[in-house]
């Protein structure tokens, strides 16, 4: 079943809210693109995501975007293919309950091209990016 549609501002956009249909469980896929990742020595494969990969756009009511995997999902497609689309070369998974777990509000967004696009919502502040790199989990390795 399609997700209800998200509250709206005056102009239109896309308030920040917490989607009740986003359950606790659910997965919330962050993409990630080459700029995201840095070299690390220390790093088992010698790179590894940084925290920049996890913050908020630009713009007052700007969150991190994300997919909604059980979106995704309930359309019949494959999450981890539909992630992975140039420039992203990767992807990790939150739990919606983690997210929420941090401060953070977990919404969906949908955009006129990814009808499952999602936002995180929140303050993205050094620990709690710190903080998202350790909740989350690997999803499509990146290669």
């Amino acid at each position: 079943m399609p997700l209800a549609q998200p509250p709206l501002d005056l102009d239109g956009s896309v308030k920040p809210h917490d989607h009740e249909e986003i359950l606790g469980e659910h997965g919330v896929i962050r993409r990630i693109s080459p700029y995201h990742v840095v070299d690390d020595e220390k790093a088992p494969q010698g790179r590894r995501i940084s925290s920049f990969a996890f913050q908020a756009s630009n713009g007052p009511d700007a969150g991190m975007s994300v997919d909604l995997e059980n979106s995704i999902v309930e359309a019949g497609l494959n999450p981890k293919e539909y992630v992975i689309q140039p420039p992203f070369i990767g992807a990790v998974r939150f739990q919606a309950g983690d997210l929420r777990g941090l401060g953070f509000k977990v919404g969906y967004d949908p955009l006129p091209d990814n009808p499952h696009h999602g936002e995180v919502w929140g303050s993205f502040t050094s620990a709690k990016k710190k903080a998202l790199v350790q909740v989350a989990a690997p999803y499509v390795d990146i290669p």
